[in-house]
């Protein structure tokens, strides 16, 4: 199973500059895609979830229209081919 990631810039730099990455999860869910992208992008993973392995306050993950957070998280079911896109919230004032 593929799963497509798609990487904001501000992301890009700890994936060798790519703006999508496809990775082969052993698991098919979120938490499974993010463990595939520590083992080639361990750099990454550290941005995306916190030291207990839950996903960062401040990460927003789509599957589609719908973040993940709305969904089961990283328990999120995933099919082949799906695309998932990583979006940091931005804050300003």
């Amino acid at each position: 199973m593929k799963i497509e990631v798609k990487l904001p810039t501000v992301l890009r730099p700890f994936a060798g500059d790519a703006e999508r990455v496809e990775v082969e999860p052993d698991d098919a869910t979120v938490g499974g895609v993010f463990a595939a992208l520590e083992g080639e992008y361990p750099a990454l993973r550290r941005r995306l979830t916190d030291e207990q392995g839950a996903l960062r306050r401040h990460v927003n993950v789509f599957l589609g229209n719908d973040n993940v957070r709305d969904l089961n998280g990283l328990g999120t079911p995933l099919a082949d081919g799906d695309e998932l896109l990583i979006l940091p919230s931005v804050a300003g004032g």
